[in-house]
This record gives structure tokens, C-alpha cells and sequence, in this order.
């Protein structure tokens, strides 16, 4: 059967496609680089399968839009009604190709239903990350309940899927689940990406790890709600799709998924992860601050209990400490002393701050730092006069069950966008303001792409006129993260966790897809507000320097020891946040599961830093050593134990870094690894290396 073929590939991975008879083009092959005198005729033949009994008498693709027509087993790529409500079963056939030198236009159509269906695909020069889109056009109005980002198959071989869930303290959880016959779907209709609901997903065999195996990886870079089904079906075949929450995009007369991006490894998680991190990086987030400043936010100090002279005396401290950015969080505005009213009223409240915020942002400049601030835009509170003179704008029926005191404006509504960006835009033109926290504490009562879209709509609109101001994406901590949001923010607030052994799990599984410049991390309380749990300062400080350093406590509870340890970590993370904002996060392989290690390894490959934290007592009582990754096997280099003084009293042997550097090749290192002075649980060795 005569088939057009197509490849996108570098020296990472290849994918070719091939189009049957003109029918939608399916993946034939996805994995390692093929060479340049690949036939690729020859694999679009070669994909070909058999038939036997029980079957149809030809096995329909798996597509980049599986179709019903097709008489496809599983899911399906398209769902949609005509304008009569009768479903929708087109036969698309290939139309025209547009080709660029790192991607691929294709559009098909089915000229019985006047649609056209576009696939975009590209390959990243230097990150070898896939971006991929389905956008779907009709001459007349339908309705269309489900469209997949371009789908692709998962080989047999792999055998297992890595998802994330969690909840609110404990985002990024991971579960390693076997492929079965079945559908695995996660339909998350909370209207953001969620923190139960992280839009991504890795393929792997059993025998994959962070340092080795194969893995597919997946991102749907979107912040609404989504939905993603991982298919085997009944003859063994697999697809991956993802796409916005069913039902979520309505009528109309075109239509588009997110962006999903994906990417084949060979060199286990790690190469996955360095190539989400570094496009991410390079290629997503825009006007970052550099050098990142070390952050203040004032919420766990004062909460809603705003006094100029204390917020006064708070930045002086966090100054002293180190820090270069003070953001003044939740409570400055309408009448705002808890969290059951004012959410929609953005004026400066006049009993808290009788001359403005220009006092406070005077005070906090003049001491050399950069002032920010929170919103909750699309939010309102029943008690706020916005919601007294305009009740019509909130988003779902008036009887629906309220969140956090609180109700959502509906932001598909241009009236609504235009009078949220005239309550923000004077508050930043009329003060010295470098930094919005954006917070969003609700989940929506109902799903709708065109919410997301004007909250896109909304921060674009205040970016294009405040280009120098950063924005943080947070939803009680880390309910918006995505590739979405990061196209129109700098920073994400990772968890409103500050409990440190917590913000060690959830940092550690975030790296599969998030680089420390974006990953904010607080130094927290010395008895954590949400787990109530009491750490020292060490661990406090070593965790928050392992990504976007900050501090958010009440500085004024700080021990003169502990002020020493907070000072000392900043310096560290200051002279090295220029190499280490642009590291590659490799997490590693350790044989005690008490552990969680990983290594920073800076882009020229010539520096890293390893942290090593023991969460809990380990079972054996000396631990193994610690194998490091990604270095040049016959290069030596330079080990210095950098916090060797935290040394407990209970070490009693000499283990060569407890007192000295070590100079070592790459290969022992890899192989062998580092043998690390005993301690206590709740601790952590920081390590560095230098390329001789």
C-alpha cells in the first residue's frame, strides 16, 4: 500500500510517521536515532499487522486521531456533534504538508462535514523535545466534547507507566502502575492542572531508572483541566492521549489542544528530565530575572495582620539575612482581615496602610530590595463590594458550593478581564513593584477551556504593559503548574508546604520536568505551619538552596545560631546561583530508601553539587555509598564535603571527607561512589565537585 512518510529526529531520538492511502499518518517508529539511510518506505511497511480470528479484517491505526470511523477498538481521538446532534464520524484524508527546518504542518480533511483537521509538529533544536497540536476547523458550528493532542503509541516493551497525583502539602506524587488490557484515564475537571492532577505521564520497563532504561515522557502543557487516558488494547497495541477535560470546549468553530510535549530517553529518567528542564529554561519561561534574588514573603510572619512599623522591622531582617526580594502577601487590600471577604475589591485598605503602600515599598527599597505583591484576581468574595454590585459575574450557578470562603469570577467574560485589569494595573503603575505573587485558591465549579483562556488573555494583557514585572504562578501552592502558565510566569510556588523532609519528595519528583530557576523553595518556620513537625535550620536551609532560594518565617524568631547557619547557606547559594539556576537537576540511584539524593550538574560540565538528605533512620547503620552520574569517566575531580561541621558527635570514625578532599576519576565515582560520614536522621550532606 503506497504510504507518504515522514521523519523528525536528531541525535537523541527519531519519530517517523507514515499516512496509508492518504488516511491520518500514524507513528511507525519511536525510539533511538535512526540513521540517515534508514528506508523509511520500508518501515511503513514493515508496521504492517496480522489478522486472526475474532479480530475485523483490517486492524484500524492507532492515528495521531484514532477514528471512529475506522472502526478503531479504543478510544477515540475525536468526539464532537453536528449541529443536529447527530455524532460526528468523519474520514479525514491528507490535504497539504508544510514543512519548516525543525517541524511539520499536516492538515487532512473530511469534506462530507467541511472539517479540517491540523496536526503541528516540531523537534527543538538543542532541548530534543517534541511539541506537538491538534487544532480541528469547521465551516459551521458543532460542538465537540473530547480532541487528543496528537496521539502516540507506547511500545510493548516497556510494560509499566509512571502517573502523578497528590494533594494540597504533598503535590507530585508519584505511582509506578503496571500496563494492563484497559483504559487507565485521569479526567481532572477542577478547572487548573491541579494539585491531585499533574499533567504528564512516563512510560518505562520495570528495569528503568533515574541513571538508566528507556522512558517516554509526557507533558500536556495546559492549566486547566485535562484529561489523559493511557489504552492497551485487547491485541496488545498502546496509545497515549491527552487533551483538555471532557467536555470543557463546547461549540464553536475551531478548536485546539495544548501544546503536548514528549520525549523519548535512552539514559533512563535523567535524559528525559534534562530535556523538560532545559526547554523549560531556554525556551518557555521570558524575562526571568538574573541573577534570581533571594526571596522574602511575609505570609507566615504576619498573616492578615498588617502593621507598617513590624513589616518594617520584618524586611530589615530579611535583609540582613540575605534577602534581596520582600513580597507583601495576602491582607493589603479592600477590607481584608481574613479570608471571608474583599477577594475583588483590589484598592489599598486605608486602615493598614493610610498613605498607601508607599511607606513600606520606601523603607524595603532604600534597604536594596525589590518589592512584590500577592493578587487573587480570579477570585471574589461574597463580602466584597464587587460581588455586591456585580453578582452576575461569577462563574456557575449561585447555589453551587463555595471553596475557601470564596466564589470564581468568570474570566471567558471580557468585562470581567477588563475591570480586573484596571484594578491591577494602576496598583503596578502607581508603585514601585517588581514581583506579583498570583495566587488561585479554589477549584472551579465547573470546567470550561475559555476560563483558562482568558486567564491567559488577562496575564498577556498585563505583561505586554509590564514587562519588567515577574510573576509567580501559585494555587495553594502547587494546584497551577504547568508549561502553560510558565509561558506568562517567571516562578512557581512548588507547595505551601515549608516542612522541609515534605519539600525534599516533592522537589525530587518535580525535577522530572521542572529546573531550579523556576522551583521557588522557602526557608520555613522552625516548627512547620502545616505539619507542625520541628527542624533544624540546617535542613531547613539546604532543602530551600537546592532550587529558587527563600525565606518564609518571622524572622524575628530566629536563634543567633540559626541566623549564622541561614547566613551562611544564603552566601553559598548566592555565589553559586549563576551556575546552578542553569544546572541540570540529575536525580540519583541510591540503595537506602531513607535517601534522597541528587546531583546539580553545571552546563559546561566542569562543576556539581550533590545533597543527600536522610529522611528517617536508615535500616542498616552505615549507609552505602552514594554513586554520582553524567560525568566524564576519565576526568578527575576535586570532592569537598561543604557542611563536614554538621557532623554529629555519634560519627566517630574517619571517613576521608569528614576532614579532607577527595580527588577521584569520573569512572569511580559513577562506579563506586562516595562514602559519607555517618548522621543523624533529618540531616543532610551537601557535597561539591570540581572538574580538575
Amino acid at each position: 500500500m503506497q504510504a507518504k512518510t515522514w521523519h523528525l529526529g536528531d541525535s537523541h531520538q527519531s519519530l517517523v510517521l507514515a499516512s496509508f492511502a492518504d488516511t491520518l499518518p500514524e507513528v511507525v517508529y519511536w525510539g533511538p536515532p535512526l540513521p540517515d539511510t534508514e528506508d523509511l518506505k520500508q518501515l511503513a511497511a514493515a508496521s504492517a499487522t496480522d489478522v486472526t480470528g475474532g479480530m475485523v479484517d483490517r486492524n484500524a491505526p492507532i492515528s495521531l486521531c484514532p477514528e471512529a470511523s475506522q472502526t478503531f477498538p479504543g478510544q477515540i481521538g475525536l468526539t464532537g456533534r453536528d449541529p443536529e446532534g447527530r455524532t460526528l464520524a468523519p474520514q479525514f484524508r491528507f490535504e497539504s504538508e508544510a514543512s519548516t527546518s525543525h517541524g511539520l504542518t499536516l492538515t487532512y480533511a473530511d469534506s462530507q462535514h467541511d472539517l479540517n483537521l491540523i496536526f503541528e509538529l516540531s523537534l527543538t533544536p538543542g532541548t530534543s523535545l517534541f511539541r506537538m497540536q491538534t487544532r480541528l476547523e469547521t465551516a459551521r458550528e458543532i460542538t465537540v466534547d473530547w480532541l487528543a493532542a496528537p496521539v502516540l503509541p507506547i511500545p510493548a516493551h516497556t510494560g509499566e507507566m509512571i502517573e502523578f497525583s497528590g494533594r494540597w502539602c504533598a503535590e507530585f506524587q508519584t505511582r509506578r502502575l503496571p500496563f494492563a488490557p484497559g483504559a487507565r484515564m485521569r479526567d481532572n475537571r477542577t478547572g487548573r492542572s491541579d494539585h491531585a492532577h499533574f499533567p504528564a505521564l512516563i512510560a518505562c520497563s520495570s528495569a528503568t531508572s533515574n541513571t538508566g532504561g528507556e522512558a517516554y515522557a509526557f507533558h500536556y502543557g495546559w492549566s486547566g483541566g485535562h484529561r489523559m487516558v493511557a489504552e492497551e488494547l485487547a491485541d496488545g497495541r498502546r496509545q497515549v492521549q491527552f487533551g483538555h477535560a471532557s467536555a470543557s470546549m463546547k461549540k464553536g468553530r475551531s478548536f485546539s489542544t495544548a501544546p503536548l510535549f514528549a520525549t523519548y530517553s535512552a539514559s533512563g529518567f535523567n535524559g528525559a528530565a534534562i530535556r523538560f528542564q532545559r526547554h523549560l529554561r531556554e525556551n518557555i519561561v521570558v524575562g526571568a530575572r538574573e541573577p534570581r534574588p533571594v526571596h522574602y514573603n511575609c505570609w507566615e510572619a504576619v498573616y492578615f495582620d498588617h502593621d507598617l512599623e513590624e513589616l518594617k522591622a520584618i524586611a530589615t531582617r530579611a535583609a540582613g539575612l540575605g534577602a534581596e526580594r520582600f513580597v507583601l502577601d495576602d491582607g493589603w487590600f479592600g477590607l481584608r482581615d481574613d479570608d471571608t471577604s474583599s477577594l475583588g475589591d483590589w484598592v489599598i485598605d486605608k486602615r493598614k496602610y493610610p498613605d498607601g503602600l508607599t511607606p513600606l515599598i520606601a523603607h524595603v527599597k532604600a534597604l536594596g530590595l525589590e518589592f512584590g505583591i500577592w493578587f487573587e484576581p480570579e477570585m471574589i468574595n461574597e463580602d466584597s463590594e464587587l460581588f455586591r454590585a456585580r453578582p452576575d459575574w461569577v462563574l456557575g450557578s449561585p447555589d453551587q458550593v463555595r471553596g475557601r470562603q470564596q466564589l470564581v469570577l468568570d474570566l471567558a467574560r471580557e468585562d470581567v478581564r477588563a475591570y480586573l485589569y484596571d484594578c491591577i494595573a494602576p496598583v503596578l503603575a502607581q508603585n514601585d513593584i517588581g514581583y506579583i505573587k498570583w495566587d488561585h485558591n479554589r477549584v472551579l465549579p465547573v470546567v470550561d477551556a475559555a476560563q483558562t483562556e482568558g486567564v491567559y488573555a488577562l496575564i498577556d494583557r498585563l505583561r505586554a504593559d509590564f514587562p519588567h514585572v515577574e510573576i509567580e504562578s501559585c494555587a495553594s501552592g502547587g494546584g497551577r503548574i504547568d508549561f502553560g502558565i510558565l509561558e506568562r510566569t517567571q516562578r512557581v510556588w512548588l507547595s505551601d508546604s515549608n516542612d522541609a523532609l515534605e519539600r525534599q519528595r516533592i522537589q525530587h519528583e518535580a525535577a522530572l520536568f521542572l529546573p531550579a530557576s523556576v522551583t521557588g523553595s522557602h526557608v520555613g518556620p522552625r516548627v512547620s505551619h502545616t505539619s507542625g513537625r520541628t527542624l533544624n535550620m540546617s535542613l531547613r536551609a539546604w532543602t530551600a538552596a537546592q532550587r529558587y532560594l527563600g525565606f518564609e518565617m518571622d524572622p524575628r524568631e530566629l536563634s543567633d545560631e540559626e541566623i549564622a547557619t541561614l547566613k551562611e547557606v544564603t552566601g553559598w547559594w548566592k555565589a553559586n546561583r549563576n551556575w546552578m539556576m542553569r544546572a541540570d537537576i540529575l536525580r540519583l540511584d541510591v540503595s537506602d530508601p531513607a535517601m534522597i539524593a541528587e546531583q546539580q550538574l553545571a552546563e559546561d560540565g566542569e562543576r556539581f553539587v550533590v545533597f543527600a538528605a536522610l529522611l528517617r533512620t536508615s535500616d542498616p547503620i552505615l549507609q552505602q555509598p552514594v554513586r554520582l552520574t553524567g560525568l566524564d569517566a576519565g576526568a578527575s575531580y576535586r570532592i569537598n564535603l561543604v557542611n563536614r561541621e554538621d557532623a554529629p558527635g555519634l560519627s566517630r570514625g574517619a571517613p576521608l571527607l569528614k576532614e579532607n578532599t577527595l580527588v577521584a576519576s569520573g569512572q569511580y565515582l559513577m562506579s563506586h561512589g562516595l562514602i559519607l560520614p555517618w548522621r543523624f536522621p533529618e540531616s543532610i550532606w551537601v557535597i561539591e565537585g570540581q572538574r580538575q
